[in-house]
């Protein structure tokens, strides 16, 4: 039976750009990726997130929304990882287990080299922001609509 390990990946985001980090250790050493780690025993998703990203670049997060948890097999072992969108509320990123980092804009999302597990949530937060917008899009027409209504314009 293959081994499952358990963990949570941050998605990160700030002035309208999402946080991807470098791999740098490991089987997958230069591979793209949402910060985070294992959860240990007893600890909820939320507690490890928080925990994780303190421990890997040294900064504060705050969980806003759960988004999806992926399912993927690698060759050695079942990964279960729950994702969440989250921001930064104290501190200043430092690269303490990566090689790199970038603040990507939506579309370009795909310009770095997802680890496989990644590339499923890459798509889900695609179809996440693309809903986003449209609901702000919707929620500002229904608001200039009313405007314009009230307007003696």
């Amino acid at each position: 039976m293959m081994k499952t390990i358990e963990v949570v990946a941050a998605i990160i985001h700030h002035d309208g750009k999402i946080l991807a980090t470098q791999r740098g250790y490991g089987d997958f050493k230069d591979g793209w990726e949402f910060p985070g780690g294992k959860m240990e025993a007893g600890e909820t998703a939320e507690h490890a997130i928080v925990r994780e990203i303190e421990e890997e670049l040294n900064v504060e997060i705050r969980p806003e929304k759960f988004l999806h948890t992926v399912e993927y097999d690698y060759p050695n072992f079942h990964l279960t990882m729950h994702c969440f969108i989250s921001v930064i509320t104290k501190g200043t990123i430092e690269l303490i287990e990566h090689e790199d980092a970038k603040w990507l804009k939506p579309d370009e999302l795909d310009s770095v080299a997802w680890l496989p597990a990644d590339v499923e949530v890459v798509e889900k937060l695609k179809i996440y922001l693309k809903e986003k917008t449209n609901s702000k899009e919707l929620v500002w027409t229904y608001a200039n609509v009313r405007w314009q209504s009230h307007c003696q314009c």
